[in-house]
Order: structure tokens, then sequence, then C-alpha cells
């Protein structure tokens, strides 16, 4: 099974405006994926971390990339394809509340010599 990182970006306003109904389909849904092995999580505010070369660290506060929605949350899932990814999570809250969701395919690191 392949895994995929998925982001999904939302706010308030968008998840007030959906119908209660559907956000609790949606939460229940969250919650079979997290059953099932989904490692999943509301977002925090992020750091940006450097150590250009190895000469020293800089920590600064605040996401490099931008959106027109904020970050809501993180999930790592298994699917045997990216359909099968996107399938799974296009009934989340951020799929279904006026968001939206990225399907990152998540590749193996290469092990490094020495």
């Amino acid at each position: 099974m392949a895994k995929f990182v998925t982001i999904g970006y939302g706010d308030q306003e968008g998840y007030d405006r959906t119908d209660a109904a559907v956000r609790d389909r949606a939460h229940a849904h969250d919650s079979r994926l997290r059953a099932a092995g989904a490692d999943m999580g509301i977002a925090g505010s992020p750091v940006q971390v450097r150590n250009h070369d190895g000469a020293g660290m800089s920590v600064e506060s605040g996401s490099f990339m931008s959106s027109a929605l904020p970050v809501a949350g993180f999930m790592i899932i298994e699917a045997e394809t990216l359909e099968e990814a996107v399938q799974l999570v296009s009934m989340t809250p951020c799929a279904v509340a006026h968001g939206v969701v990225e399907v990152w395919p998540l590749r193996e690191t290469p092990e490094a010599d020495g």
C-alpha cells in the first residue's frame, strides 16, 4: 500500500455554513479513517526551520506556504492508488465544508550511503 499525506484547508465560516448533518457525516467518516489506521490531527501554529549549509539554525514563526484558506489539519493515509486516496478524503470535513484537501503521494526517502 502506498502512503499519502493530505492537507486540509478550511475556515470556520465555511464549516458553519455547511449543514450540520453533512458535518456530522464527515466527522463520522474521519472516525472510520482513524479506526482504519489514518494518522490525523488539527494544524497548530507552524515554524520555519533553516540550517543552510549546516552553518547555524534559524527558526521563524509562521508558515512558508500561503493559501486563500488556513491550513486546518493533516492526515497520513494508506491506499492502493491516488484515486483511492482521493475517494477516502472526499468525505472529510474540509472537503465537504467549503474547503479543499490536497493529496500528496508520500514516496520513500532513498537511504544515504555511508
